[in-house]
């Protein structure tokens, strides 16, 4: 990632952070609209896992400058996630929840750099994942 992509995802994260809730459900509602076999990998109260997909987010983009001091969480979480039953077929599926739900919470400001740079973050950070 170029640093002025790492900067747009920094700056429209900050824009998610205080709809995180909202985010985090339309995101969820997403994900199993467009796959809705993941649904029984995930339990029947999202309450929780909404709060941990908020603060992964976050920590990620947080970090983004600086990949490699994530990369051992990252990949403990793709070998975590490969023990649910997750497969590589499904990180497509959340990428494009993902950037559904960017679209909706960030609106105008979710412009074709910003999608590009969140697009080339999910897609370095589910690579790590996947080969866990």
């Amino acid at each position: 990632m170029t640093p002025q992509q790492i900067e747009l995802v920094q700056t429209s994260f900050k824009k998610v952070v205080p709809i995180a809730g909202t985010a985090a459900g339309l995101f969820y509602d997403r994900l199993f609209e467009i796959a809705p076999e993941v649904r029984p990998m995930f339990p029947a109260d999202l309450s929780q896992q909404k709060a941990k997909l908020m603060s992964m987010l976050g920590t990620a983009v947080t970090n983004l400058h600086k990949l490699e001091t994530i990369l051992p969480a990252v990949q403990e979480l793709g070998k975590r996630h490969k023990g649910y039953g997750v497969s590589d077929a499904h990180y497509a599926p959340v990428g494009d929840a993902l950037l559904w739900t960017l679209e909706r919470g960030l609106g105008t400001d979710f412009t074709p750099d910003t999608k590009a740079a969140w697009t080339e973050a999910y897609a370095a950070l589910s690579k790590v994942m996947k080969t866990a």
